[in-house]
């Protein structure tokens, strides 16, 4: 089974753009990966498209557009997947499969959304399909109402954690600050996070709008090849282990204190890996909420449950820390168009490896974590990240 490498990249601001439509941010992002992988269209063997939509867009079948997006790409195979929230890595893993299984030497993996052209409002009854419609299709202030279920929830076992998320919407806002690509670029202290205020009001039970991942558009692209494929005489990033997990769907069937199929997802890659946690140089984590984050410290065993605000105060998860976290901004500075931001984290997470980002945040690298999560806790994967030259 062959080894598979992250070879060349593409990735578009993130924002609002209501007059971009998919299909120009595809072909931006299929273009830019191609050119830094110093590859023709020709020479890709399968196309994977991750694209949530669910109503967010007129434009379905997205994986119908791929072959005219670049000339070389027409007859080429092109599928569209999609998990929710973890719509962006499952276009990645698909990728990698299709190499490991022999059914192709290179592959063009793009992760798309366009979500600004609609209402707040129906922009949070589409993502509500994510969730299990039979019990949670009417939850007040759509995803940020799950997501304040499951604040509430963690409260009520382990006590108040508004004053650690706080802490996480505070770094990463400031991470976010220094990349050229994120969706918010300014950094806020964490007293404007920790209050409630007109520039910063309540959005759902706990959580405050600085808790919250923005509303936006953007792609990313990915070009994975065979690791006897793979363009010669620059180094690249191997996606060394991958895993998923899908836990129970309805959050009544679940503890939502914590988050087990995250917790499982990162015990599997790791395994597959060969490594510990404490091998990792930095983490890329799914943040759309920021009790998400503080969860997930405590699910990757990065601290025990309930204390993962330890992490935040020791300063373990910041720049200079033992596993910094997040130094993209996360989904909360960066932006969170669905179906990119799988991709978009797989990206960031490279350049990283590959000191074409973050230098002045992270010493020389050579393993990095992706976790990208869809719904609430349901899809869980895990990729690990190790530069080769």
């Amino acid at each position: 089974m062959s080894a598979v490498d992250l070879v060349g990249f593409g990735h578009t601001r993130f924002g609002k753009f209501p007059d971009r439509d998919v299909e120009s941010l595809m072909r931006e992002v299929a273009q830019q990966a191609l050119d830094d992988a110093g590859l023709e269209a020709s020479e890709i063997d399968a196309v994977f498209v991750g694209h949530f939509n669910h109503g967010l867009s007129r434009q379905g079948f997205t994986a119908g557009l791929a072959g005219g997006l670049l000339l070389g790409l027409r007859f080429k195979p092109a599928t569209r997947v999609e998990n929710a929230c973890a719509t962006g890595t499952a276009a990645v893993h698909q990728g990698a499969q299709a190499i490991r299984a022999g059914d192709a030497r290179r592959v063009l993996a793009i992760g798309v959304e366009s979500m600004s052209r609609l209402p707040t409002r129906e922009v949070g009854q589409a993502l509500l399909a994510a969730g299990y419609v039979a019990e949670e299709a009417d939850t007040p202030a759509g995803f940020a109402g799950a997501f304040a279920r499951i604040a509430e929830a963690y409260a009520a076992r382990f006590g108040a954690p508004e004053a650690a998320m706080a802490k996480i919407a505070a770094k990463n806002h400031a991470n976010g600050a220094d990349n050229p690509f994120a969706q918010l670029r300014q950094a806020l202290d964490e007293s404007f996070c920790a209050t409630e205020s007109p520039g910063n009001p309540r959005v759902a039970g706990r959580l405050l709008r600085t808790d919250c991942s923005p509303i936006s558009d953007g792609a990313a692209a990915v070009v994975l090849a065979a690791a006897e494929a793979r363009p010669a005489g620059k180094p690249a990033v191997r996606l060394r282990a991958t895993a998923q997990v899908t836990d129970l769907m309805p959050m009544s069937a679940r503890d939502m204190s914590e988050l087990a199929g995250c917790r499982e997802a990162w015990r599997l890659a790791l395994e597959r890996a060969g490594l510990s946690l404490a091998d990792l140089d930095c983490v890329e984590t799914h943040d759309c909420f920021t009790i998400a984050e503080l969860m997930q410290y405590e699910a990757m065993g990065l601290a025990a449950p309930g204390q993962g605000a330890s992490v935040l105060e020791e300063g373990v998860v910041h720049p200079g820390g033992r596993l910094p976290v997040n130094l993209s901004g996360g989904l909360k500075a960066k932006g969170h168009p669905i179906g990119a931001t799988g991709v978009s984290m797989h990206v960031l997470a490279s350049w990283l490896l590959l000191g074409r980002f973050g230098a002045d945040k992270l010493p020389p690298a050579g393993l990095a974590g992706v976790f990208n999560m869809g719904g609430a806790g349901v899809s869980n994967c895990v990729s690990i990240l190790e530069r080769v030259e």
